[in-house]
Parts: C-alpha cells; structure tokens; sequence
C-alpha cells in the first residue's frame, strides 16, 4: 500500500489574517481560553496599577498646585518623584508584554517612548540634583500624566470590551499635540543638565594607559538629541497610521456597536 501524502500551500504574510497569526501565537507558547483569561486580566490589573500611580501623581501636582502657586513647582520631583520612577520601570513590563503576544501594540515606537523616559528620568533629571528643581521637570510629568492616565484609561475599558467613543478619540487625538511637546520638554531637560555634567563629569570615563580612551558624557547626550528627534518623526507617523486606524468610519461603527 502506498503512502498518502497531502500538500497544502501556505500563505504568504501579506494574505495571512490578524486572527490566524492570533492563533499561531496562542499554539506556540501553549494558551489556550483560561489562558488568555488569565492574560487579560494580568494586563487589566497592570493598566488599572499604572493609572492608579499616574491618577495619584496628577492629582498631587493640582492639589499642590493650587495649594501653594509657583513654589509647588519647584519641588514637584522630590514629592512625586518616587512614584514617577516606580511607574516608568513598571512600563518596562510593556515591551515584555509585546514580545511574547499578549498585546498587539507595534514593539519599536513602543520601545522608543520608553527608553526615552527612562534615559531622561533616571540618567538626566535623577543623577543632577540641580536639575530636579527647574520647572521644566514640572513640566515634563504633567504632559507625561495627561496622556498616562487617558491611555490606560482607555487601555482597562478596552480589556473589558468597552469603547467609549469620546475616551477613543480622546486617546488617539491628544497623544499628537501633547507628545512633540514632551519631546521639546525632553530635549530642554538634557540641555538644562549639560553644564552640570560638564562640571561634575558624571558618568564621563577616562580609561587608564595603555587604553587612552575616554567618554564624555555630555557629548553622548548632544547626540542623543539628534536621536530623541528623530524618534519623534517616527512615533508621530506611527501615532497618525494609529489614530486613522482605530478612528475609521467603519472601526467607529463596529466598536460602538
């Protein structure tokens, strides 16, 4: 008796559906329904942590605010300061989370908002005492708060099948306006930093002979400016292809529905 053999073609990726890549994904790292239970309601409980720090930072800064004026703003670091950076290395989670399936999100203007964060937040303003205390500091959460705390907003109704349609375009619309404005806030921190890493030689190495090799810092964060920008070029392309995907006429109708 001969053997029977079967021949399927394969499509390509170009013809593969989103729910068929969905399933493959599934199968190779061995979840099934309860699974993705479970997976849906670890990034519920994650996104509810993470609004719950950035709602209590945005409101500390109001209250504070309004409680003593322009000298609230002065020490906006040192009483926000540790829940901002408990949230920031939370959000490295988000990268994770991309890589093995579990959120759709794009992996590298992902990965560039949240190295852009951390760089800023923890070898920036973290290490330079002098900086902590400059309004642009203020500044930086508050826009970093706005757009937190409406996308994992967003981000926990959408877990539970929920789309309000106000909060959708709320999400997709304010990140546009609000996110060049915190890479200019981004860009003024580092430049407010340099003459303190000029003086201090933070982080600038000078390796011994025979080596006779040296790094100085302040010449990486100027290069990392040109990086920080043309970064924003990118993740602003991607903001747009994002909002023109989740607020389509027909994407409206079918969330609203």
């Amino acid at each position: 008796m001969k053997p029977h053999f079967e021949i399927r073609a394969v499509p390509s990726h170009s013809e593969e559906h989103p729910q068929v890549r969905e399933l493959c994904c599934s199968q190779l790292w061995g979840w099934d329904q309860s699974s993705s239970f479970i997976m849906n309601t670890y990034l519920f409980v994650y996104d509810l942590m993470q609004f719950c720090g950035h709602s209590w930072i945005f409101t500390n800064m109001i209250i504070r605010f309004m409680s003593f004026g322009k000298d609230s703003l002065v020490d906006t670091f040192y009483s926000i300061g540790l829940v901002m950076r408990l949230c920031q290395l939370l959000s490295t989670l988000e990268i994770l989370h991309i890589l093995i399936g579990i959120d759709k999100s794009r992996l590298f203007p992902r990965f560039l908002q949240i190295t852009e964060r951390i760089i800023v937040l923890f070898v920036v303003i973290n290490s330079q005492e002098e900086v902590q205390g400059k309004y642009v500091v203020c500044v930086l959460f508050f826009l970093w708060n706005v757009l937190d705390v409406v996308r994992y907003t967003y981000n926990m109704l959408a877990r539970t099948g929920i789309y309000y349609l106000p909060l959708t375009w709320l999400n997709f619309s304010l990140c546009i306006p609000l996110y060049p404005l915190s890479v200019l806030a981004k860009a003024f921190a580092i430049c407010v930093s340099l003459p303190y890493f000029e003086s201090f030689g933070t982080y600038s190495i000078k390796l011994p002979f025979p080596f006779a090799f040296s790094i100085y810092f302040p010449y990486v964060l100027k290069m990392y400016l040109l990086v920080l920008f043309i970064g924003m070029c990118f993740i602003i392309q991607n903001l747009f292809s994002e909002r023109k995907a989740h607020l389509g006429t027909g994407n409206i109708k079918k969330k609203s529905s």
